[in-house]
């Protein structure tokens, strides 16, 4: 694709959908759309489960793929968010709550975006073994364009075991 960006794509949901089925079923379906609607998906990872962030307490339903597109970032972020409000996403009220679907932009192959609506790498992706594990595992020699370390480093930094404090 001529003029294309690659994108990494985090995809998530931890609540059951009527028409789409379980989170794993959701997250599998959410990649399919996105083939073919938002651009091609050139990767996906497995789904994996992960513990709940913030005040939910549903397990979520993990996963990572690599989207080619000729979308820009403010662009593809609106085929995001329609994506959601397609799973019945409604974007008010409290942060991290069940969803039945949340995509997010980690990475792009432009480097650094910074808007008031999109902030590329994701602020916090560094910080998550359920993004940085399946990232890894489908790029794991994509650099952060802000630290300089490959996606493989970052997921092993951090779960790398630690000595208990003294």
């Amino acid at each position: 694709m001529s003029g294309a960006h690659t994108y990494l794509i985090a995809l998530g949901s931890n609540q059951r959908h009527p028409a789409f089925g379980n989170p794993r079923q959701v997250v599998a379906s959410a990649m399919e759309l996105l083939d073919g609607t938002a651009g091609a998906v050139t990767a996906h990872s497995r789904i994996i489960d992960s513990a709940p962030v913030g005040p939910s307490q549903r397990r979520y339903a993990n996963a990572a793929l690599l989207l080619e597109t000729r979308l820009l970032p403010p662009s593809l972020l609106t085929v995001l968010h329609e994506t959601e409000a397609a799973f019945g996403r409604v974007r008010r009220g409290q942060r991290w709550r069940s969803r039945a679907l949340d995509l997010d932009i980690v990475l792009w192959s432009g480097g650094i975006f910074a808007s008031p609506e999109l902030l590329i790498p994701h602020p916090r992706f560094r910080e998550r073994d359920f993004v940085l594990g399946p990232a890894a595992a489908i790029a794991p020699e994509w650099r952060d364009p802000v630290s300089g370390l490959k996606l493989k480093h970052l997921y092993a930094r951090l779960t790398r075991h630690r000595p208990a404090p003294r």
